[in-house]
């Protein structure tokens, strides 16, 4: 049966490679969980179903990483699938429960740093980074933004499953957006080409270049992370925060307060006299 489950294997990583387009590497890393896998579980057939117990496994690479862990386990699943969907091959999957993987702090850009890239930036960039950060925008969100949504010192941001927010436009803002507008003259979205939108991509590219040419690694999202940690280090209540976030359950914004907590700690201990 094993002999039959890595001719299975091959095909399924062939598959990836020639239909897919996963790179080299990625395709080692599955080979070499799947060839874990081989070593460790038991493929057997139970009233004409088929079984693959990865049990085995899972003890095998408990101490692992629980990141770790997750990863194997979705390469696994994806090989099941791989044999379900191109194979006809139904296989019943046991020991692939989940485990819950610690939510990892999101780290926020300083604050300098972000005024640094600001000081560079022409109109339009200034624009981009300001309204992430200055709002707390999903880059997504920005990309579909439309002129009609924009008011004097009011925005609506439609978000997640279609949820409407309404954000206060700061009059630094206000003014950008006026000025923006003047001088390149959008007609249905904020920022677009030809008429339509600039995708995601486009706006992430965008920002990955500004930041790389003052020598700071950022994304969009970190922008957003910045927004939330340095209005609650700068007291801003939790409850506020995930308004403007768009948060639906202000548990999900908790995890800023951790970062705030962290940074308080951090200063006390550099402050405190007896530290010194």
């Amino acid at each position: 049966m094993k002999d039959n489950l890595q001719n299975h294997i091959d095909d399924f990583l062939e598959y990836l490679y020639a239909i897919r387009g996963y790179s080299e590497q990625t395709i080692i890393t599955y080979e070499v969980v799947l060839g874990q896998m081989v070593k460790k579980c038991e493929f057997y057939e139970d009233s004409g179903k088929q079984i693959l117990d990865i049990m085995a496994l899972r003890l095998s690479i408990a101490s692992n990483n629980k990141r770790t862990i997750t990863k194997k386990l979705s390469a696994i699943r994806s090989f099941v699938r791989y044999l379900d969907d191109h194979r006809g091959i139904t296989v019943k999957l046991i020991g692939d429960a989940s485990i819950k993987v610690p939510q990892t702090l999101p780290k926020p850009i300083e604050e300098d740093y972000i005024q640094e890239v600001l000081a560079e930036a022409n109109l339009a960039e200034k624009l981009l980074i300001s309204m992430l950060y200055g709002l707390g925008l999903r880059i997504s969100e920005l990309s579909s933004l439309e002129l009609s949504q924009i008011s004097q010192s009011w925005i609506e941001i439609i978000g997640k499953g279609n949820k409407s927010r309404q954000l206060p436009l700061m009059p630094y803002l206000q003014n950008l957006i006026l000025k923006y507008r003047e001088t390149h003259t959008p007609k249905k979205y904020l920022f677009e080409k030809g008429g339509s939108p600039l995708n995601s991509a486009q706006l992430r590219y965008k920002v990955d270049k500004l930041f790389k040419a003052q020598g700071i690694k950022a994304t969009p999202h970190q922008l957003r992370h910045s927004f939330a940690t340095h209005l609650l280090n700068n007291g801003a209540r939790i409850s506020d925060v995930s308004e403007l976030l768009g948060h639906s359950s202000m548990a999900t914004t908790q995890v800023y307060t951790k970062l705030a907590s962290a940074k308080k700690l951090d200063e006390y201990m550099k402050a405190h006299p007896l530290v010194k």
